[in-house]
């Protein structure tokens, strides 16, 4: 079979359109990650144990737990307790929950690299825990886990294609319909792979921007963490 690229350039919209729902599930997805995973992590470190144990077991029950399952789980088994989600829904929660629990893991190496002397001067200044971590210890536990922190939206770009299984069509589903409806398979996963190198590159590139972004102010917060 040859490339044929005239049937590559008429299907090209139909892709491009499928590559805007890959990269909305995969955004709103990365945001709640980054959100519920710092929330975990913090929970995690609670000395409360009745607080820290379940989030701990949550954290390792998904973590080991495929990412699969867990949608067909939110998408065909939730109905049958009345609650019924969208594909899209289902799809993002999916990879938000999933992704979660390893950014969570990446935010408590983060703030366990604080040296205890920031939490004890922090604390002798007078500042309410609230204050401690999002005046000193966050500004300072975030920046060098950025790089770890965008290896999981890359990451997440490579696992959305799994959305198909609950009726999402994004991007490899897309590419799957033509090639049914054609018999032509070459040109729209040829496609589809350049579709993904592209948006790794362009998340990488985002990456190194936040990092070099972050990294400026983390240095100005290291030479003066309890202001």
């Amino acid at each position: 079979m040859h490339f044929d690229w005239a049937f590559t350039l008429q299907i090209l919209p139909l892709l491009a359109r499928a590559a805007l729902t890959t990269i909305e599930a995969t955004v709103i997805g990365y945001a709640f990650a980054l959100v519920a995973g710092l929330l975990l992590a913090l929970l995690r470190r609670s000395r409360r144990r009745w607080i820290s144990w379940p989030v701990g077991l949550f954290i390792e029950f998904i973590r080991s737990t495929p990412l699969l399952v867990q949608l067909y789980f939110l998408f065909f088994v939730f109905p049958d307790y009345g609650i019924v989600l969208s594909g899209m829904v289902a799809g993002v929660l999916g990879l938000g929950i999933h992704y979660s629990t390893y950014t969570s893991e990446v935010y408590r190496a983060g703030l366990e690299s604080i040296p205890r002397g920031q939490w004890e001067a922090a604390t002798a200044l007078g500042f309410s825990p609230l204050r401690v971590y999002t005046n000193v210890i966050i500004p300072q536990a975030v920046p060098p886990v950025v790089p770890a922190l965008g290896n999981y939206l890359v990451g997440m770009f490579k696992d959305s294609p799994l959305l198909s299984a609950i009726a999402v069509v994004e991007l490899m589903q897309r590419a799957k319909i033509i090639g049914s409806e054609t018999f032509r398979y070459l040109e729209p996963v040829t496609l589809v792979g350049l579709f993904f190198i592209g948006l790794s590159l362009i998340a990488a590139y985002l990456i190194r921007r936040a990092e070099w972004r972050l990294s400026l102010a983390y240095r100005i917060t290291r030479q003066n963490p309890t202001k």
